[in-house]
């Protein structure tokens, strides 16, 4: 029998798919996000979902209605947003942005799972000179989990895209373990990898649809493993179109080079939101060779 999970936060199912491929059986998942249920439901049909606050559930009935007992669900999942960073004056655990926090460790609390896995962005390590992070940490450990608090690159991992997130998993068995050691190496300033580029996700698309609906039939089989796993057995794909290019926008394609960005282009070519935040970067005092424009266009062209 595999293990069980329950998805607290489930968006369109990510986390869900990492435990399905390590064998769980996601049992239940929940998000107030409607469409981001409608695509759960599709990625997951046998798991039971629920459109709801996480505020208006009774995790007690819950666990009953899945015939779970208190403390015997395997793995809980979940990443609730956490968004009171400011030094405002509130307290952590009385900014209502943290409220859902709060409630995911009250559920933590009501389920008491052997594991639990709770993922945020990385402003949670020094926010408040770190201070948030140790309230967080503090609470589940308030609740008897021995927890390892990690920041994880996902291209480490051989994603193709430099995300990092703050993970902290914890268990209440008193096991020591480690997260799993990366299987890219990436190097430099940002963490760059070669191995894994934006090629290498979109090598094994056909020519795109000519037409607005945007769905095309794959005309080869998949490149690589990755490839296998994007495309997770369908035949087609959908909202692969390319869309009518602005002369501008054509200008800019056409112009920029390999690892060239928004601020190689001639100033005319160059986005007014890139200006502008150049602009603003130049009152903040940033000197000249570190400004840029936005993230987008400051990632470097790669389609090795």
């Amino acid at each position: 029998m595999n293990p069980k999970a329950i998805s607290l936060f489930c968006g369109a199912g990510g986390c869900s798919l990492g435990f399905k491929k390590a064998n769980y059986d996601v049992i239940f998942a929940t998000d107030i996000d409607q469409a981001a249920l409608k695509t759960y439901k599709k990625n997951f049909p046998s798991a039971k979902v629920l459109a709801a606050d996480i505020n208006e559930i009774d995790f007690e009935k819950l666990l009953v209605d899945l015939e779970i007992n208190y403390g015997d669900l395997d793995f809980l999942i979940g990443g609730p947003p956490c968004q009171g960073f400011s030094t405002a004056g509130l307290r952590f655990w009385e900014d209502p942005r943290n409220s859902l926090l709060k409630s995911y460790v009250k559920a933590l609390d009501k389920i008491k799972p052997k594991w639990f896995l709770m993922e945020n962005v990385e402003g949670l390590l020094t926010a408040n000179n770190g201070e948030y992070l140790h309230e967080a940490a503090k609470a589940f450990i308030d609740l008897g989990y021995k927890i390892r608090i990690e920041k994880v690159y996902a291209h480490e991992y051989g994603i193709p895209q430099r995300r990092k997130r703050v993970f902290i998993v914890g268990n209440r068995l008193g096991i020591d373990f480690d997260l799993a050691e990366p299987t890219i190496a990436v190097k430099g300033k940002i963490f760059r990898n070669s191995d894994i580029t934006l090629k290498h996700t979109i090598s094994g698309l056909p020519e795109p649809s000519k037409s607005s609906t945007g769905i095309c039939k794959y005309d080869s089989l998949p490149k690589n493993e990755w490839d296998e796993q994007l495309r997770n057995g369908a035949e087609n794909i959908t909202d692969h179109f390319a869309p009518n290019l602005t002369k501008i926008q054509y200008e800019r394609v056409k112009r920029l080079k390999q690892g060239q960005t928004m601020k190689d282009l001639p100033i005319e070519l160059q986005h007014d939101s890139f200006q502008r935040r150049s602009n603003r970067r130049v009152q903040d005092g940033t000197p000249s060779e570190k400004r840029g424009g936005g993230s987008l266009w400051n990632q470097k062209v790669s389609l090795r």
